[in-house]
This record gives structure tokens, C-alpha cells and sequence, in this order.
């Protein structure tokens, strides 16, 4: 009734005249931008949004916010609650984005809101700019839009701003849709910013595409009528070789000039025919820049020659100065070029020799995978996992040094013949996720990884590797000692474990010292136990090197923690911060105890230390003593029945034990069966006569009530009354509690709450778990 009653009276002048002006804004804009911020305030949600993105700097400068608009915008238009909508900053960013995005995939319709129907206002151009990540799904119809002729200008803007690509639930797709992917990841990978490739959810992977994406990602390309856009070679590359080869003409006069006044002009010109070609492509090439040998390709002697400027993050993509070279892979010759002849053609120039370059890009790509010379994908299948002993101890670094097939003419499955590829800039996060990777796709991402020098991340999950991490491995390795790697963070988590997780653990600080993250997750162990390797010597007891490691988290599948095989990871790791073991069982009482004295003793640096699901109902001892730690700054048990077995005293003991301990910031217990009566006594660690700076207390998935948390959040009150009203405490965490069983007292709980701390929690339904919980009622 009220609303009707407010629809039935008559408008205000200014909501009359606010629509006017809104109807005219083509011509009114510059007058509006100037009105005073009270004014300004009352139109702009009367405007279209080519007209809110333009008003942006307008309401700035009148101090007006425009963020409450777009978030209306996004409920009205979206529909949708987006996820982690706690954590969005901007979003007028975000609406512009997921617009962008459901527009190109052709799920929005922008006649379905006056607000998105502008004659001015064209989607995907004016929404381009504000756009950093870009999910393309299925047969990468998004692809073909994109690299449309009429979209040019925006791709020149996703060219700018698109940090993170990803793709979804790839289809295999014909050869127009492939040269469409081809433009789309040279321009906005090669000549763009992109500095993240995410794949995820490819049950059956369509081979050649697959490896076409990783290797131009990492850089790998040829130049030629395959980079042609609507008929003309990449202008960017085409700017970029004539500037490059003006300077190299004049360098080169330069140096003629030198040698005639030494004297030596009349022999140079006497040269045999093969000197007079090498002097002509040292005028027509680019500087030099140190090569990088391939070793997986041992018996064709190639080298992948790297150009270490080709890897500048978050270069303009329209600076011709920091346009990024594109230079050639150079072949074995049959004669010795002197030093001024070795210097690298420039991307567009075509490659001579043995190796002929096909002119059609589904020649190059899609067909050479069944030459044997060319080699884009190794036909000699050999079994996963064959000869993977050597990996760990391969003395020089060489990617799958173990597999037969890597010793083939040609290198090892994967890439295309590196002799007719450029290297261009190159992605520094890589992400496979869901993705099966066979022995030939291993090989594949085994060589790439061996040059990749930009690669920062590499993520690589649920992709049944088994023994092919071996070969992941040994690229790595390789990548590791190169001196401009930028390796440092590498996850690996699947389904099974091809070798228990120390042994891998060791393995790869063995391989990679200077990492900084590593991440080893599995589900379950092996289900072929007799398909498990034997241990290598090498790797398990050769004594790991002093590493930079930061983080390490392990998921056991159920194996026991021993800490003796930790002990050498520990030794290694002076700089670790931040351990996590998670679903490890520990094999004796004593096992606890023997982990902390060896973490007190060579991990000095230790802050953060997290256990999931590990059973510590008998280690109370060790529990209390963590807890008074001076070093460790954050603690985490989750799911580690805590009081399964306990009594109120250690309950009481935790809590004196927190309020003594002033380094402690952070304090996670998710999963632990408090209850209504342990939340409310955790209440005390704030009382007046502590000394704890505890910040942060996650308490979900802990059975807690509306009226328990009611209870709590007066008795933190009062605490905070008592010292008064500073307290250190800054956020709880409430996920997946029982707040739906009582509405009213929950609201009245999280209100009162929010006026101390900030709360985080969401809107579970608690029948769901009851039974799970049904011990604590």
C-alpha cells in the first residue's frame, strides 16, 4: 500500500527535471558534470551506463560516490549474488566485467533495461577497457567475436587491461576458430599484458589445441602468414622489425665506416658468397641476445635463444618501445657464421633451411602433428612413467632426460619444431586444473618449462600425472638453472599419489632451492599399490640443499607423519613462515612432541602453522604448548577434535594460556565441536586482566546457536566495557553455523556484534549437517 501510495503522488520538480536532463544528455553533459554534488547526486541514478562510466570523474570531483548505483545496477540487470561480494572494492569494475563477459557469450540481453540502451553506448567497446579477466568457454566462439574485424578497437582495449584468460570446458574446434585463438593469444598474451593462462574442466583434451595454448602462452610462435590480421602481417611486429632494422642499418654503416678508415674496407668486400650473406643478415637483424640451450632436444643441437626483454610485466602493449621482439629460433648450419652474422631475423621473417615452414597456419599447426620430422607431437608412444628413475638425479638438468621419446628427432613431444618458432613475451602464471595430461602432453609442458624464464606460478591439479611428474619435474629442474629464472611457486595436488608426499616434497627442493611456495595435495594413496616405484636412494637420502622456501603445505592421502623424514625439509628451510599438514595421522604419542622440538630448533622464522584434520584428542600437552609459542603469530586446528576427549580444565587451560600470550594474532578452531558453552567461555580471553593481541578467532562449523552467540557477544561487551572500549579484536568468522534455527536472536547477535568487529559469516541451512552434529545436542 505504501508503495502505491508513493507511485500515485505527483513527482517533485526536481525528479521532473532530473529526467529531463537525462533524456538530453548528448547534448547537457558538459553542463551536468559541472552541477554541485547535492544535484549531481539526485541524476545519476537517472542516468544510462554510457553516461554513469562517463559521470565517474564528475562525481569525484563533487565528492559523490557512484559505487551504490552500480551495485543496484548489478542486482537489477545481473540478478545474481556474486561470490565473495564482501571482498569487492569497485563495483562499477565489476558490473562493466561481468557485463563484458555475458555479453560476448551472448547470455544478456541489453535491450532487457533502459539503463543499458543507449544509441551511444556500444557493449563491448565501452565495457573492454575495465575488463582484467576473461573466461572463454566451449567451441571459443568468444575467440572468433573478438578477432571480428568490427571489434578491432576492442581488442586494442582488452590488449591493455586483461591480466588473467582463462578457458572452460573446451570443445574441439575447426581450423577458422583455431586462427581465431591464434590472433586472440598473440595480441593479448605477445603483445599484450596478459600475465595469467588458467585451464580447468577439459575432461577429454583435444591434444593439439591444448599444446597450442601452452606454448604460446610460453612465448613459442612462428611469424609469417599465420600471425596475418585480415590479410596483413601483425602491424605490431611489423613496426617493431623496422625499427629495429633501421638501427641495425645504422649500426652497421657505423661499422663500415670503422672498417674503412682501418684500412680493412677492400678485403670485406672479397668475401665468399656465405660472408656476404652473413654480413647482409647482420644488417638486417637485431641484437643478439645469449642463447639458451635446449637439452631435451639432444641430437639436433638446437638452441632456444631467449630475449630476456620479452618478459617485461606490465608493459603498454601500445609503447613501440617496449613492443616486445619476436625473434627466431636458429637452426644447426652446415657452416660457422662469424659473430656479426649470428645476430637473430626479426619476427616476420621466414626461417631457410632443411626445416621448411609451411605458408598455411593449419599446415604448421595441425597437420605437421603427424611428421615425424616436425614433430608437434611425439608419435612414439611410450608407456607413462617408463624410465623415470633418472629424473632426480640428472646432473644436467635436461627435461625428461628418462623418456624415450624425448630423444627423438625433433625433442620431445609437444612443441612444434622450435627451429621455425619465435619467442615473443610470455605469461608468468600458469594454471591447469581438471585437465588429464598424458606422457606426450607431459613432454609437451616438459620442454616449455625448461625455457620459460617469465614463469613465476605453476599450479597444476587433479591432472593424473603419476609418474609424469617426474617429467614435469625435470623441466623444472632445468627452468631452475637458468640465470634469469623466476620460478617460485609451485601446487600440485590429484587424486593419487604416485609417491608418498616427503619423498616428493624432497624431490622437488632437491630440483627447484630457490622456490618459495610449495603445495603437495593428494586425495588418496595409489590404488595400484604394485605399480609404486621403488624408493630412490638418490632422492631420499641425498642430502637436500639450503633452500628459500616460505610455505609449504602438505595434504597427506592418510599416511603417517613421521617427523624423521620431515627432519631434512625442515634442516633445508631456515626460511620457512608458514607450514600446513593437513589429513596426516600420527603414527605414536610421541610424534607431536618430536615435531615441535625439531620446528622450535631450525625454523626460527616460523609464523604461521596450520593442522587440518589431524586427530589431536590425546595431544593436549602439545596443543597447550604450540599456543604459548612467542614466535607463531597465527595458529589453525580445524576439524582436529580438539574436546573430543577433554575436560572443562582444558578448555580453561587454552584460554589462560591465549590471554598470556601477546604474539598470538590469529586463532582459527573451525570444525571443533564448541558449542553454545566453549564459545561463551572464549569470551574471557579478552577479560580485563589479559595481555593478548588476538585480532582474528574463526569459529565456524562449530555447532554455535543464536543464543549461544548472543551470550558471547554480551559477555565481549562487557569485557570491552571493563578495559575501556579497546580491545584488539577486529574479526570473527561464523561460517556454517546454526544461526537459521532462530532468526530474530541471530540478527539481534550479528547487529550487536558488528558494532565491535568485523563478522563474516553466510546463510547455511543447518538440517543439512544435523546429523553430522547429532553428538553435541
Amino acid at each position: 500500500p505504501e508503495a502505491a501510495m508513493a507511485a500515485e503522488r505527483p513527482r517533485s520538480l526536481f525528479a521532473l527535471s532530473a529526467a529531463a536532463v537525462s533524456r538530453s544528455m548528448a547534448a547537457l553533459e558538459r553542463d551536468v558534470w559541472a552541477l554541485p554534488g547535492h544535484l549531481l547526486r539526485g541524476l545519476l541514478p537517472l542516468l544510462t551506463v554510457f553516461h554513469l562510466e562517463r559521470a565517474e570523474d564528475a562525481a569525484r570531483r563533487a565528492g559523490v560516490s557512484t559505487q551504490p548505483i552500480w551495485r543496484k545496477l548489478w542486482d537489477d540487470v545481473m540478478k545474481t549474488r556474486p561470490p565473495n561480494s564482501e571482498s569487492i572494492t569497485c563495483w562499477r569494475k565489476k558490473f562493466l566485467e561481468t557485463f563484458f563477459s555475458n555479453v560476448l557469450h551472448g547470455v544478456l540481453d541489453v535491450s532487457s533495461d533502459w539503463r543499458l540502451n543507449d544509441r551511444h553506448f556500444s557493449p563491448l567497446l565501452h565495457s573492454s577497457p575495465h575488463v582484467s579477466q576473461l573466461t572463454l568457454c566451449n567451441m571459443l566462439q568468444g575467440a572468433v567475436e573478438l578477432t571480428a574485424e568490427h571489434n578491432h578497437k576492442v581488442l586494442e582495449n582488452l590488449a591493455g587491461s586483461l591480466r588473467i584468460l582463462k578457458f572452460q570446458h573446451l570443445l574441439s574446434c575447426d581450423q577458422s576458430i583455431r586462427r581465431s585463438l591464434v590472433l586472440l593469444l598473440h595480441r593479448l598474451i605477445h603483445h599484450g599484458s596478459v600475465s595469467q593462462v588458467s585451464m580447468c574442466s577439459w575432461p577429454v583434451p583435444d591434444t593439439v589445441l591444448l599444446v597450442l595454448i601452452l606454448s604460446m602462452s610460453a612465448g613459442f610462435w612462428r611469424s609469417g602468414n599465420a600471425l596475418a590480421y585480415h590479410g596483413s602481417p601483425c602491424g605490431l611486429c611489423r613496426e617493431e622489425d623496422k625499427a629495429q632494422s633501421q638501427e641495425s642499418v645504422q649500426e652497421g654503416a657505423e661499422r663500415g665506416c670503422n672498417a674503412e678508415r682501418e684500412g680493412s674496407g677492400g678485403e670485406n668486400q672479397k668475401g665468399s658468397p656465405e660472408e656476404a650473406e652473413a654480413r647482409m643478415n647482420s644488417v638486417l637483424s637485431g641484437p643478439r641476445s645469449p642463447p639458451l640451450r635446449n637439452p631435451a632436444c639432444e641430437e639436433t643441437s638446437s638452441e632456444v635463444p631467449y630475449d630476456h626483454t620479452s618478459i617485461r610485466r606490465g608493459s603498454s602493449p601500445r609503447s613501440s618501445s617496449e613492443q616486445l621482439s619476436c625473434h627466431p629460433i636458429p637452426r644447426k648450419t652446415r657452416r660457422r657464421l662469424k659473430p656479426a652474422a649470428g645476430r637473430k631475423r626479426r619476427c616476420f621473417r621466414r626461417s631457410r633451411g632443411h626445416c621448411a615452414d609451411p605458408e598455411d597456419l593449419y599446415d604448421f599447426v595441425f597437420t605437421v602433428a603427424r611428421e615425424d620430422n616436425s614433430g608437434l607431437l611425439d608419435k612414439t608412444r611410450t608407456t607413462e612413467g617408463e624410465n623415470t628413475e633418472n629424473w632426480t638425479n640428472s646432473s644436467s638438468g635436461s627435461p625428461c632426460t628418462g623418456h624415450a621419446g624425448c630423444k627423438k628427432r625433433g625433442g620431445p613431444a609437444g612443441i612444434f619444431s622450435l627451429k621455425a618458432a619465435h619467442r615473443f613475451r610470455s605469461v608468468s602464471t600458469l594454471e591447469l586444473f581438471s585437465i588429464p595430461l598424458t606422457g606426450e602432453t607431459c613432454r609437451a609442458l616438459s620442454n616449455l618449462l625448461s625455457s620459460w624464464v617469465s614463469l613465476e606460478n605453476l599450479v597444476l591439479s587433479y591432472n593424473g600425472l603419476h609418474a609424469n611428474i617426474s617429467c614435469i619435474l625435470s623441466g623444472l629442474r632445468a627452468l631452475s638453472r637458468h640465470p634469469e629464472c623466476r620460478f617460485r611457486v609451485l601446487r600440485v595436488s590429484d587424486m593419487f599419489s604416485h609417491m608418498p608426499c616427503m619423498e616428493l616434497v624432497r624431490c622437488v627442493l632437491s630440483a627447484l632451492p630457490q622456490l618459495h611456495t610449495l603445495s603437495v595435495s593428494f586425495d588418496l594413496k595409489n590404488h595400484l599399490e604394485g605399480s609404486r616405484p621403488e624408493e630412490n636412494p638418490s632422492c631420499s637420502e641425498a642430502e637436500i640443499p639450503e633452500s628459500c622456501l616460505e610455505v609449504l603445505e602438505i595434504r597427506f592421502p592418510r599416511e603417517p607423519l613421521h617427523t624423521a623424514f620431515l627432519l631434512p625439509v625442515l634442516k633445508a628451510s631456515k626460511s620457512l613462515q608458514q607450514l600446513s599438514l593437513d589429513s596426516a595421522t600420527l603414527p605414536c604419542p610421541q610424534e607431536l612432541g618430536l615435531l615441535l622440538e625439531v620446528l622450535k630448533e631450525y625454523t626460527p622464522n616460523l609464523k604461521k602453522l596450520s593442522f587440518h584434520d589431524v586427530n589431536l584428542a590425546e595431544h593436549q600437552k602439545e596443543v597447550l604448548l604450540l599456543l604459548q609459542d612467542p614466535s607463531l603469530q597465527e595458529i589453525t586446528f580445524s576439524f582436529c577434535r580438539l574436546f573430543e576427549s577433554s575436560t572443562a580444565e582444558f578448555l580453561s587451560e587454552i584460554i589462560n594460556t591465549v590471554k598470556r600470550n601477546s604474539s598470538l594474532k590469529s586463532l582459527k578452531l573451525p570444525g571443533n565441536r564448541l558449542g553454545n558453552h566453549r564459545l561463551i567461555a572464549l569470551a574471557d580471553i579478552f577479560s580485563e586482566d589479559s595481555s593478548s593481541s588476538l585480532c582474528q578467532l574463526d569459529v565456524s562449523s562449530n555447532c554455535i546457536k543464536p543464543d549461544g552467540l548472543l551470550e558471547f557477544t554480551k559477555k565481549l561487551e562487557g569485557h570491552i566495557q571493563q578495559r575501556g572500549g579497546q580491545i584488539p579484536f577486529t574479526h570473527l568468522r561464523l561460517f556454517q553455523n546454526w544461526l537459521d534455527q532462530d532468526a530474530e536472536t541471530a540478527q539481534e547477535a550479528l547487529r550487536r556484534l558488528k558494532a565491535v568487529c568485523s563478522v563474516v559469516n553466510d546463510s547455511w541451512d543447518s538440517s543439512q549437517a544435523f546429523a553430522d552434529y547429532i553428538s553435541v545436542m
